[in-house]
This record gives C-alpha cells, structure tokens and sequence, in this order.
C-alpha cells in the first residue's frame, strides 16, 4: 500500500487513495470551497477502479473534509477532520461507551450459557469472516458475530441491544477497515473472544471483547494525527 509515480498499488487502494487525498486537503492543494476532480479523474489519476475512489470520496465525507452536492460534485469544506466522527447519527465516542456497558458482560455471558450449536455458529462466522473477499461482506458477518455472541448469551434483551447498535456500527466498521486497515487485528481479536467462549471462561471472555474495544477505541483515536 504506497503511491508510487501518482498511481496507487492494488493492495490497500481505499486505504491509499484516503490518505492521498487527506493530504492534498491539508496541504491546501485542494482548498476549501474547491471542488474536486471528478471520480473518473481521480481513478485515473491514481490508477484505480471508480469504486475505490468513491469509498475514499465517503471516508472523507465522514471525517467532515467533503460535501458531494447533487448535481454539482464533491467539494472541500474543512481542511482538517471533524473531531467528533459520528455514524447514522451517532458519535462514535457514545458508541464505544455503550458497547462497553452491554457486550464486555455479554461475553462473559455467553461463555457461562454456550450451547454446542452457538459454538458452531460462531465457528462457522469466523470462518466466513476470514474468506470475506470484500470491506463491505466482512462488514456483514462482523455484524453477524457480535449478534451471535449476544444469543449466545441466552439473553433477548442484550441480543436486541447489540443488534440496535448495527445501524451505526456497521458504517463505523467499513470505515475502519477500508481507511485504518482494522480487518486483520479484528480477525485476531474476535478469534480469542470466540475461543474463550469455547472454553467456558467468562472472565477471559470479558477480558478478549474489553481489548476488542479498546484496539477499536485507539484506532479511532488516532484517525485525526
């Protein structure tokens, strides 16, 4: 994932593209009111697919750097990003409090209640997650696995909870792992949830999905440096 030569590699191209752009702003290369290429242009210009550059275009939007205006294009608004990143609505500092409250205990839940077809169910996730051949279908089985923890715990409220936090955290998800390169740590991180709930351990249970968080809490944190 570099840029060589104004063409971007295949690998980690969202990514790359993102921070390209990012930079142009904050250089003042794109000042604020200017409207950007268009997305064919930019393709070219960094040697990707459309897509890719309309992802990017998105990652910058959500950080408060562009506005698309129907009919008009993608314009710069900020030259430097909103310090409060928020997703369908909600801040993502609040999501992190809430997930902290309901899916650190329902971890340790869903070690103590386990049955042998959860376990399958979230073995069969993980699998699933690290065949994902794209941002937006690891997105859906991320989404997956927290809800089938929360089932596993046995508890229907906690399960609606997690589930009502997807509207945001399924966008937060994507954005992370198409600009912060998120996906192979959270692989990991889910991996030692999944196995201490294999295991009937609460407390590690509890411990995996607290570090899960907060890897997700610093990655966050950082996106403004």
């Amino acid at each position: 994932m570099t840029v060589e030569e104004g063409r971007v590699q295949r690998v980690g191209a969202t990514e790359a593209v993102f921070r390209r752009l990012k930079d142009l702003i904050r250089s003042g290369e794109y000042a604020i009111g200017d409207r950007l290429p268009a997305e064919l242009a930019l393709a070219q210009q960094f040697g990707v697919s459309r897509p890719v550059v309309r992802e990017a275009l998105h990652a910058c939007a959500i950080l408060g750097l562009t506005e698309t205006r129907t009919g008009r294009g993608t314009f710069v608004i900020a030259e430097k990003e909103n310090a409060q990143l928020t997703f369908a609505g909600v801040r993502a500092g609040d999501l992190i409090e809430a997930r902290q409250l309901v899916e650190v205990p329902t971890a340790g839940f869903a070690a103590q209640r386990r049955t042998e077809a959860d376990l399958r169910n979230l073995t069969e996730i993980l699998g699933k997650l690290a065949l994902a051949t794209d941002a937006h279908e690891w997105v859906r089985y991320d989404g997956e696995l927290h809800i089938a923890i929360a089932e596993a715990s046995g508890n229907k409220m906690l399960t609606v909870m997690v589930a009502d936090t997807r509207r945001a955290l399924d966008p937060q998800s994507e954005f992370l792992n198409l600009t912060q390169h998120r996906r192979a740590d959270s692989d990991r991180e889910h991996e030692a949830i999944v196995r201490a709930i294999e295991a009937g351990a609460p407390e590690d249970a509890r411990r995996a999905m607290t570090e899960h968080l907060e890897r997700v809490a610093e990655t966050i944190a950082r996106i403004g440096e």
